[in-house]
Order: C-alpha cells, then sequence, then structure tokens
C-alpha cells in the first residue's frame, strides 16, 4: 500500500461481518424512503456512472443546470431526506474527530462497471472537518493523490468493512475508484459495492 498522504487515514476491516449486514439493512430502508437516482455532470448533463441517495439534514446533489451542491430533498421525490443513523453518527464519533456531527451521508452504488474519476471534496463550508468513507461489499482499487489533479497518485484495495478518514492536510486530496472487482464479496446479493461517505457541511 502506497504511503498515505498526511490526514489520510486507513482502517482496514474495521467494520466485522455482522456490523457490515447491520449497515446494509440500515441503507436499504434509506434507500426505500429515498431511491437512488443517477446523478448528471455539471454543464454536459452527461450522467455518472454510479446511482446515489442521501440521508441526514442535507444531501449532496448535481445536475446539468444547477451543478455541484448540497439540498435539503431528494432531487427526484421532493421529499426531505431520511435522517441519519445512529450507526452512522456512531461512526463518526468513534473516527473523525470532529466536535460536531455529519450533515451529510451520500450513498454512491457502483455496479462492477462502475468507476469514479479523480476529484476533490470541496462543496462544504467547513472543509476543517474530516470526510470519512464506508465501503460494503466488493472490493475496489482507490486512487488518491496530492492537492493538484497533477500531482502524482497511488492506488490501494479497499475491501468490504474498510473505512478511510481524509482529513488534515490529505482533506483536499484528489481521490477516486478506478474499479470494482466483482465477486469479491457476498455481503451484496446481486453484487457492486455501496460506499458511504459522511459529510459537515456548514462549520
Amino acid at each position: 500500500m502506497p504511503a498515505l498522504s498526511n490526514g489520510i487515514r486507513h482502517f482496514p476491516e474495521h467494520l466485522d461481518r455482522a456490523a457490515q449486514e447491520r449497515l446494509v439493512d440500515v441503507i436499504r430502508a434509506v434507500v426505500a424512503e429515498a431511491p437512488l437516482f443517477t446523478p448528471e455532470m455539471p454543464g454536459t448533463g452527461k450522467p455518472m456512472s454510479v446511482r446515489m441517495t442521501n440521508c441526514g439534514p442535507l444531501g449532496w446533489v448535481t445536475d446539468k443546470q444547477q451543478g455541484y451542491r448540497y439540498q435539503p430533498f431528494h432531487p427526484v421525490t421532493r421529499e426531505p431526506w431520511p435522517p441519519m443513523p445512529e450507526e452512522l453518527v456512531a461512526l463518526w464519533d468513534e473516527l473523525a474527530g470532529h466536535a460536531k456531527p455529519p450533515e451529510a451521508c451520500l450513498v454512491n452504488f457502483y455496479t462492477d462497471d462502475a468507476r469514479m474519476g479523480l476529484h476533490q471534496d470541496k462543496d462544504e463550508t467547513d472543509l476543517t472537518a474530516p470526510v470519512l468513507s464506508i465501503s460494503l461489499g466488493n472490493a475496489c482499487l482507490f486512487r488518491v493523490g496530492g492537492l493538484l489533479r497533477k500531482d502524482p497518485t497511488g492506488s490501494f484495495r479497499l475491501s468490504s468493512g474498510d473505512v478511510v478518514v481524509l482529513g488534515g492536510e490529505g482533506r483536499l486530496a484528489f481521490h477516486g475508484v478506478d474499479r470494482i472487482y466483482p465477486g469479491t464479496s457476498t455481503l451484496l446479493k446481486n453484487g457492486g459495492r455501496i460506499n458511504l461517505t459522511l459529510r459537515r457541511v456548514n462549520s
């Protein structure tokens, strides 16, 4: 595994199988209330390869017309996002090292051919709070670089139950998902990968 930027922490197998299964049940309840939707790239309207939803007071969305933003309601149903589950708040309290609670949990579902290009998480007002990422389901190849897109990058594998925290100098590091490894987990009966990203939006 490459050396990680200062402030980026990787917790392999932090969640055991039972905890992973509980989280999947929690997320199924979220999706039942706030269905997965396909986000669009700003300007072009090109659909992303992941489907997503959110829970918590705010949710991250993007579309052709208005671009990247946080809003308090689902873009399709127009209903408020489901509350943040206690299990996710507990993980934040355990690992984030930040006094204020998370305001958004972005739920990304990756099919086995989905990926995520290099990007920064920078749509938040409070950039002192870390970003906490939880992997469930099939493993992926996670790429992380520096503060500039042209900086060198390194990749390492994330498996089901792994947690990554992007904080400190690594809070604005470019990162992405190069590929999914099909058949590497039996957690999700139809395959794929769920990524949960907890964020504090406001100062």
